[in-house]
């Protein structure tokens, strides 16, 4: 039976007419991205940089996720050619690739989600989900229209290159990671400071020039609008892991006494 895949991410950005606003999944869970996914948000950002995620936690979430009106987008620990290869195999058809400080790296990561002749992606589409096992029409023909590639932008390196990444054909859009930014320019755990946020919204407007979308992080909801009045066209303004432990703490500040969860901390 003839199957026609999803549309990428940036089509539905394009139709939606808006900034889309999403969350991060970090948990591994796929009964928590599952709730995620019906949240109302319009898209998860499966992590598997500094989250448990492995290749079958990642296809339980596409499974969990694929019943929701959500626009999942994945991201790889690396940008490896061979690791690229394995989540589009799986049926990933939004990457963000994280790290990507050059023009070189995002050529890079175009070239692994491309096959042969533009590109070095192998060829496995009878075996794989992503061709969902030679049952998309055309599929080799046709793969590059149904994956979308995003590439972070996380370190002063990659934002004083953002124009030439921008430029490299095949990348679809831009992703601001703050807090990497902030390390690499000696301000750690500072991603609100002035001077993170001025390069910040120097690679938006760079994007905005280059007519390509960009998004960022921003789990402090005044900066997340900060963000999108200088032109970010998507958002993530929280994740799993990060809800369930602050609604927990406040579970047990409101029904344990100071002194038991004082105690407690030193743990």
């Amino acid at each position: 039976m003839p199957i026609r895949l999803s549309p990428t991410f940036y089509s539905a950005l394009s139709e939606a007419g808006r900034p889309l606003a999403g969350m991060w999944v970090c948990s591994g869970s796929p009964l928590v991205a599952e709730i995620c996914a019906g949240s109302g948000l319009d898209w998860v950002l499966i992590d598997a940089e500094h989250s448990p995620n492995g290749l079958e936690s990642i296809l339980a979430q596409l499974h969990a996720v694929s019943g929701y009106p959500v626009q999942a987008m994945v991201r790889p620990p690396v940008n490896d050619t061979v690791v690229i290869k394995q989540y589009l195999d799986l049926g990933v058809q939004n990457l963000m690739i994280p790290m990507v400080n050059s023009a070189v790296d995002a050529a890079t990561a175009v070239a692994a989600v491309r096959y042969p002749p533009h590109g070095v992606r192998g060829v496995g589409s009878a075996l794989a989900r992503s061709a969902r096992w030679n049952r998309v029409p055309d599929y080799l023909a046709s793969a590059s229209e149904t994956i979308s590639l995003t590439v972070q932008i996380e370190s002063e390196a990659a934002a004083s290159a953002v124009k030439e990444i921008l430029a490299v054909d095949g990348v679809d859009g831009i992703f601001l990671g703050p807090s990497d930014l902030a390390a690499s320019m000696g301000l750690l755990g500072q991603q609100e400071n002035p001077l993170v946020r001025a390069v910040v919204e120097h690679c938006l407007e760079a994007a905005k020039a280059a007519g390509k979308p960009a998004g960022v992080n921003a789990f402090n909801e005044s900066t997340a609008r900060a963000y999108l009045d200088a032109g970010a066209s998507f958002v993530l303004v929280g994740a799993d892991v990060a809800v369930l432990a602050r609604a927990s703490e406040g579970f047990a500040s409101t029904f344990i006494p100071v002194s038991e969860t004082a105690d407690r901390d030193s743990y």
